[in-house]
């Protein structure tokens, strides 16, 4: 029989690795969106940031993948299939007309703010270990530096239209 701590230990072990799933989720998305916007992009050199923030994503995904391999758990394998609310990346195609390098940027940006949400309100709803809050926050700090790198971008490409 369970006891009352042995249940709660539980509990607090299963939101913690629910909330690193979904977090790598996430990753896998925004990896793969950031692709499908290098594939879209027309300059080189947006090309070649798109690639280095897909990498970036991969980085996190394996640097999550491992912390839920270190909890006894086994991690997800891909993005989400389910197609709802944060599926933002994988819609990229559609919203881009033309593939203007502008639009590929305002698409970077939603998803950047989009991830940056879900982070902040990740860290701020829960408990983590240090280790693992050391870990998010790390990542979150990248994709805030993302997310100025990329509103730089689009005010380059606007100017130069």
């Amino acid at each position: 029989m369970e006891t009352t701590r042995e249940k709660a230990k539980e509990t607090v072990h299963n939101n913690i690795v629910n909330n690193l799933q979904e977090l790598l989720e996430k990753n896998y998305d925004a990896e793969k969106g950031f692709k499908k916007a290098m594939e879209d992009a027309e300059s080189q050199d947006l090309k070649h940031f798109l690639k280095k923030q897909a990498q970036q994503r991969n980085k996190f995904a394996t640097e999550l993948d491992k912390e839920i391999h270190s909890l006894n758990e086994k991690p997800k394998e891909s993005g989400s299939t389910t197609g709802s609310l944060h599926r933002t990346w994988i819609n990229i195609k559609s919203a881009i007309s033309g593939n203007d390098d502008e639009a590929v940027l305002e698409e970077c940006i939603r998803g950047e703010k989009a991830s940056m949400e879900e982070y902040e309100k990740t860290l701020k709803e829960n408990r983590f270990p240090n280790n693992l809050e050391t870990v998010l926050n790390s990542q979150l700090s990248e994709i805030k530096g993302t997310v100025a790198k990329v509103k730089n971008l689009e005010d380059l490409a606007e100017n130069r239209s």
